[in-house]
């Protein structure tokens, strides 16, 4: 492994597409700085990382506090540059309108949208004295459409979706890739798993083409940061094989 002198920082760094994007940066080299709620649960993150033989900092983070962004973000550039910030919070919940209430569509909007404003906003604080740094933000498909039961969580990722583009033109020209993955199918996570089941019954997990490993999404971070500023992307979208769209 060869060790950069720069630091990448996952906000939202869960237990599956964050902790994956972590691994994958480690092990090219770059220092992590995770950060979700509940720092204790990253302890196991933190052995795969330096059995790697990566270095990794853990933080308890609550993002929609602006002073946690700014202090997590400014640890992270004090350690070393921050070469790239990751936003991956997810807010995904399902209910109908009328069981939607004030507080579910507004802690939805500022875990999935607001905080990613704050953390677009402060890396580009970071970044834009250096003249470069890259920016990326995890999308869903409901990024693009709204289903029944997530008027909350689509119009919180359409909203996201805005920042991202609003930042990308404004700060590409300042040489600071601003990215949008959006993720047009389910993730292979338990939580994922038993709601397929619940919803489609026992032979939804029949076909494993379905579900997008975690490790393709930090597959394609990776290759987001690797692009060269002469073919930047803006908005890639990824999807298994086998889903129909």
């Amino acid at each position: 492994m060869q060790k950069r002198n720069r630091t990448v920082a996952v906000i939202g760094a869960g237990d599956f597409i964050g902790g994956e994007i972590a691994k994958k940066f480690a092990s090219e080299g770059f220092t992590i700085f995770a950060g979700r709620r509940n720092g204790d649960k990253l302890a196991p993150l933190v052995k795969e990382v330096e059995a790697l033989g990566g270095e990794i900092h853990a933080r308890s983070l609550d993002a929609r506090k602006e002073e946690e962004i700014i202090s997590f973000l400014n640890d992270a550039d004090k350690h070393a540059p921050l070469e790239v910030c990751i936003f991956n919070i997810g807010a995904n919940v399902n209910f109908p309108i009328l069981e939607t209430t004030e507080r579910v569509f507004r802690k939805v909007w500022e875990m999935a949208c607001y905080s990613g404003f704050l953390a677009g906003r402060e890396a580009a604080r970071l970044m834009l004295p250096r003249g470069g740094g890259n920016i990326f933000f995890t999308g869903a498909t409901a990024s693009l459409r709204g289903g029944s039961g997530y008027a909350a969580f689509a119009s919180a990722k359409f909203g996201l979706r805005a920042v991202a583009q609003a930042m990308a033109r404004e700060l590409g020209p300042k040489n600071i890739h601003v990215a949008h993955l959006i993720i047009d199918a389910g993730v292979d996570t338990e939580w994922v798993r038993q709601r397929r089941v619940e919803a489609l019954g026992p032979n939804a997990l029949d076909d494993p083409d379905l579900l997008m490993p975690p490790a393709s999404v930090a597959a394609s971070y990776w290759q987001l940061y690797q692009q060269p500023k002469s073919a930047w992307t803006f908005e890639l979208e990824i999807r298994p094989f086998g889903e129909k769209w």
